[in-house]
């Protein structure tokens, strides 16, 4: 491994690439540590804007399974992502519901060590059972002692001055008001005064003001290549024969994160997935294992460089829920299976609906450093927390068994942000109504986890 010299702070990424010839580091687990825990309730809704109409008075109407309209409150049961599916579990949620549901975090943006920015995602999972999900950013605010999570406030994203270049839902509206079936917002950063969020279905970049209005939509182009997913505009739906097109990026394997400079001046869209070669019909591999890719945009210029880095699974089926910087060359990536949740009443592998099937894995945050980038141009990954593995000796846990090792059992921790020098803040995708993680037949709430990773920190 070639010696490290720092840079001044205001350079990019780019010049820090150490050649080595692996990618296949040593990794260090160390312990992260509890230091707060509240929840926002998985029933938690807000009002749709009296201007948005009254198809926004309810959101969910399209979940059945042949996805037609209904309109009976609470008739749609909510059946978990997670078991066999000749036996379905219920989540013990419904649809559809009155008011918008706050709820999907997927990105989370600290303002300080009790205040927030989060997004929520698309609504319900696809374009199609989505249509009547508004996408939001809540300003919300924790209180640590009483495990409590409020809602302060409420941005619903509109595109009044027709800035996105496709159709929307709300096309022919004045406010021209955001939906599910537009984007699918995963990731969040503050560039200026402005917001700007990593969607899934292009992928794109939306430039929004805090106001929530969009001001532009940035196309994934690098080095002259658009790379797009089957939902981009550009592809319309699925074809009715295959072949019909081609796309770089899996469905849902957006930028799910996206890290920003410590300076502000970059941004690092990161896909959730590995690329996928249309040709081959197979996903990015290197020595037998996926890997995904992490992008550079210039916030000035608005624009992506040719330089990419990539980031190597430990398992096939893995993604990445959310990256983050650390100083100027190490981030966190939570890395996380996509399958498996639970951890009490626990029956692994079994065909029965009263238990845990499938129990929470692989669910961690690596640091990576970008100052020791291999020969193929992998990141170092040094060292990880196990979030299914949390110390937890002052008992403060307010979800869950509060023992001497707390766990984050959740389908999907997607989001997290750096709180101070040695804290971040964990939130989970509660997928409502679609993931029962934390208690068997009771729909997730949104929790916020704040963790003391000063060992992780000092890792090398």
């Amino acid at each position: 491994m070639h010696s490290f010299k720092p840079l001044p702070v205001a350079r990019s990424l780019a010049f820090f690439f150490v050649l080595s010839g692996s990618c296949a580091w040593a990794q260090t687990e160390v312990t992260a540590v509890l230091a707060g825990h509240a929840a926002l309730a998985f029933n938690s809704t807000v009002a749709a804007p009296k201007s948005a109409g009254v198809f926004f008075e309810t959101a969910g109407k399209f979940n059945a399974a042949n996805r037609q309209r209904t309109e009976v409150l609470n008739s749609i049961d909510g059946i978990t992502f997670v078991g066999d599916s000749k036996y379905p579990r219920k989540s013990g949620g419904s649809l559809p519901i009155k008011g918008q549901s706050v709820q999907g975090f997927s990105g989370i943006i600290s303002l300080s060590k009790d205040e927030f920015i989060a997004l929520t995602d698309n609504g319900f999972g696809s374009k199609l059972n989505s249509q009547d999900a508004l996408l939001m950013v809540h300003h919300v605010k924790a209180n640590w002692a009483k495990g409590e999570v409020t809602r302060l406030k409420t941005t619903f994203l509109k595109d009044p001055d027709r800035k996105v270049p496709f159709a929307i839902q709300n096309e022919a509206t004045a406010e021209r008001f955001l939906t599910g079936i537009d984007f699918d917002p995963e990731s969040i950063q503050i560039v200026g005064d402005e917001w700007w969020i990593g969607d899934e279905f292009g992928p794109y970049v939306l430039r929004v003001t805090q106001q929530g209005k969009v001001l532009g939509v940035i196309e994934t182009v690098v080095g002259g290549k658009a790379h797009r997913s089957p939902d981009h505009y550009m592809n319309g739906r699925l074809p009715n024969y295959p072949g019909d097109y081609t796309f770089e990026t899996r469905r849902s394997g957006g930028f799910e994160p996206m890290a920003k400079s410590l300076d502000g001046k970059t941004l690092y869209p990161m896909f959730e997935w590995p690329l996928w070669d249309a040709a081959s019909k197979t996903q990015e591999m290197h020595k037998g294992k996926p890997f995904t890719r992490i992008l550079e945009l210039d916030a000035a210029t608005k624009t992506y460089s040719t330089r990419q880095w990539k980031y190597a699974f430990e398992e096939v089926g893995n993604i990445a829920a959310d990256f983050q910087m650390l100083s100027t060359t190490t981030g966190l990536v939570i890395e996380r299976d996509d399958m498996t949740e639970g951890s009490e009443v626990v029956c692994k592998d079994e065909p029965r609906t009263d238990c845990f099937t499938r129990p929470a894995k692989f669910k961690r945050i690596y640091k990576i450093d970008f100052a020791q980038t291999d020969a193929d141009g992998f990141v170092k990954k040094v060292a990880f927390i196990d979030l299914t593995k949390i110390a937890n000796p002052k008992r403060i846990a307010k979800r869950g068994p509060n023992e001497e090792t707390f766990v984050l059992p959740h389908l999907g921790p997607e989001g997290l942000t750096v709180v101070d020098a040695h804290h971040i803040v964990v939130v989970n995708d509660n997928n409502f109504p679609y993931s029962s993680g934390r208690k068997l037949g009771q729909p997730d709430d949104n929790e916020l986890t704040l963790l003391d990773i000063k060992a992780l920190v000092d890792a090398k």
